[in-house]
């Protein structure tokens, strides 16, 4: 089959865009607001950019909590959504009134980072604390502008749970990373294969 984005008329119960572009990390995000209060929202487009310097991204559809309060302090986390946190992870995506702490909604316990203000989720396996780079209101290819919105950060410290490093290797399968598919559909990590790359 072939459609038309703009004419959207592949005939399908549900848009197949986001379930094609799949699986997808997702960025638990938590940030501060100008007065101090903790936020905590997972985005499905997320993903990091470059290495050196690592730097990732996030996308919102729509001015969030999220992207406020980073364009008002310069900071955020990125932890990961992992299994044993999926309902946490779950509850934490509620459409909360501003200022309500997803931490105490989805009972998850804080914890200090070392480089930004910003907390953490204390038992994610891994955590990126990350400086503000830049915040991109998207445009179509009418050169309109739509509300969608995409944050960049630089990485200036990571935590790593040391359970989940065997062999001086980060292994994904001891805390199994959680994707988002299309629809209400997710994914986890639990078997990893290796390919060397070709000498040609």
């Amino acid at each position: 089959m072939f459609y038309e984005t703009a004419k959207n008329d592949h005939g399908l119960p549900h848009n197949p865009f986001k379930a094609i572009v799949s699986p997808r990390p997702i960025g638990w995000i938590s940030s501060l607001d100008g007065e101090g209060r903790a936020n905590l929202a997972p985005y499905s487009f997320f993903n990091s950019v470059c290495d050196r310097p690592p730097i990732v991204l996030f996308s919102s559809s729509g001015y969030k909590d999220s992207v406020a309060n980073i364009d008002a302090t310069g900071e955020f986390v990125c932890n990961m959504a992992s299994w044993d946190l999926k309902d946490a992870m779950n509850k934490s995506s509620a459409a909360v009134p501003h200022g309500t702490s997803e931490f105490e909604l989805a009972g998850l316990e804080m914890a200090p980072s070392n480089l930004v203000k910003v907390p953490r989720v204390a038992k994610a396996a891994t955590a990126l604390e990350c400086k503000h780079l830049q915040t991109l209101r998207l445009k179509d290819l009418n050169g309109e502008e739509t509300d969608s919105w995409v944050v960049f950060g630089q990485v200036v410290g990571v935590h790593i749970d040391d359970s989940v490093i065997v062999d001086g290797i980060v292994d994904v399968t001891r805390f199994r990373p959680l994707s988002r598919l299309g629809y209400m559909d997710y994914a986890v990590v639990t078997d990893v294969f290796q390919m060397t790359r070709p000498k040609v």
